[in-house]
């Protein structure tokens, strides 16, 4: 284990051993679930049945090991943090699944395009591999929060599998700025659906992140259509790799790759379905939303889907301070918090009146009652007055 040393307030030296330190590696068992209907196919007789692995590990057996692992509350002290942030082998743990993601992905290519596999299984792939491929997200959003060239990089080349070149800047200079108001298409209403969600949240943040390199590409004197437009090279380079792996196999491949890389971009909804979900900065006075709190946020501590998610899942620290790397994350008390990890939770969300059952009363908790205070759906907005604050509906018109 790597010691950690820091001073405190009273000059006093802080000695500390992160325990955690080798834990983030338990990523790899998701690497290996991946590799392992490969070895099954071929050891057991062709049997498709293998092809359920993926999508049945991400969103039902990383909750149950989450259950039975429970959770890690503990938190960095403050006075090592300046030493672990400066540590590359949290960094180096980043960048290296990033190679690995897409030799999983070019490994399911050459799976479909030349085994005889029927339909199901095909459809069984791209959930479960394009969700898997969906977690390549939360490593260039890692990535994508520093300031280096070298990390920037990385989230350009982990952006290209799934050809989702306008996130990172979406992601910055959108989605941080906008969370948890009714203006940002990336945080999720009461009463609004994962589906209903999915079509506004997705195209909302396309159009964002467009607009958003339009400008940045104008300050510095270019077009739009120009080679240095980050967001046009990710799509360019998504589309050659498609183009080529048609060519190598076949176009029928095409309808692997392409729902494949939908159900990615599905990946990246789903955790911000939940991420925000009905929470809502209050406007001041004077017309501008408060300043993004840990309880904006919802957060979750399980341990062993936070080691695969770099933290993402202490989601309340990451938006209060986006520049705090993964490895130093906090917990804090009184926030609220998912009943469990985000494969469980996705489950969840797929069944929207089982989702509402669960998180609306969490809604109304983290409000104290208060409807008039939660991001609410719009077109439900009358029926979910009449069941948590008929009162308030008055006062709201």
């Amino acid at each position: 284990m790597t010691t950690f040393t820091g001073t405190n307030k009273d000059g006093q030296e802080v000695i500390y051993v992160d325990k955690k330190r080798h834990l983030w590696w338990f990523g790899f068992v998701g690497v290996a679930v991946f590799l392992l209907p490969f070895w099954l196919y071929f050891s057991f007789g062709h049997n498709p049945i293998v092809t359920l692995i993926p999508a049945v590990y991400i969103y039902f057996v990383t909750a149950i090991i989450d259950k039975f692992v429970g959770v890690d509350n503990y938190n960095t002290p403050e006075e090592v943090v300046p030493a672990m942030m400066a540590d590359n082998y949290y960094r180096l743990h980043v960048h290296v699944h990033i190679p690995i993601f897409f030799a999983i992905f070019f490994a399911y290519v050459w799976f479909v395009g030349t085994q005889d596999l029927p339909w199901w299984a095909i459809i069984a792939l791209i959930i479960g591999v394009g969700s898997g491929s969906g977690g390549m997200l939360a490593y260039t959003h890692e990535l994508g929060h520093k300031n280096n060239k070298w990390d920037r990089l990385g989230a350009k080349i982990g952006n290209m599998l799934l050809g989702y070149g306008h996130f990172n800047i979406e992601h910055n200079r959108g989605h941080h700025i906008w969370v948890s108001t009714p203006e940002d298409p990336a945080s999720s209403r009461m009463g609004e659906s994962i589906y209903k969600f999915l079509l506004r949240e997705l195209p909302g943040t396309i159009r964002r992140g467009l607009s958003h390199e339009k400008r940045r590409l104008s300050a510095k004197g270019h077009g739009f259509w120009s080679v240095h437009n980050t967001v046009l090279q990710v799509y360019t380079v998504t589309i050659l790799i498609a183009i080529g792996l048609a060519y190598i196999f076949g176009a029928n491949i095409l309808w692997f790759i392409i729902p494949h890389h939908m159900i990615g971009w599905y990946g990246l909804t789903q955790a911000n379905y939940v991420e925000h979900y009905g929470l809502k900065r209050q406007k001041r006075a004077n017309g501008k939303y408060e300043k993004c709190q840990p309880r904006h946020s919802w957060n979750t501590n399980h341990l062993w889907s936070n080691m695969s998610l770099l933290h993402l899942q202490r989601h309340s620290d990451h938006h209060a301070f986006p520049q705090r790397p993964y490895q130093v994350l906090r917990n804090f008390p009184d926030l609220p918090s998912l009943p469990m990890g985000y494969g469980g939770c996705f489950a969840m969300a797929a069944i929207p009146p089982l989702w509402f059952k669960v998180m609306d009363p969490k809604v109304m908790a983290w409000a104290d009652g208060d409807i008039s205070k939660v991001n609410i759906d719009p077109a439900r907005k009358e029926k979910l007055y009449d069941k948590y604050g008929a009162g308030d509906m008055a006062a709201a018109e």
